[in-house]
């Protein structure tokens, strides 16, 4: 019984700091490009930004995802 609630901690804690890390990037991403992009995405409806920031998520959170497994 506490090897599972050890696991299910553990599986917790991995799972928090991936998000937060994927949080962060993402973040810093969206500083470091040098155009607004949600006024992009939003505002000018820049389909081709938006499919390439959701790529760009994507592959930030396939990346942790291997990390913490």
């Amino acid at each position: 019984m506490n090897f599972q609630v050890d696991h299910f901690i553990n599986a917790v804690v991995y799972s928090l700091l991936g998000v937060v890390t994927y949080f962060i990037t993402f973040f810093i991403t969206d500083k470091i490009l040098p155009a607004d992009l949600w006024g992009e995405i939003i505002n000018k409806q820049n389909t081709a930004l938006a499919i390439l920031v959701g790529f760009m998520a994507l592959g930030i959170g396939i990346i942790i995802a291997a990390a913490v497994h």
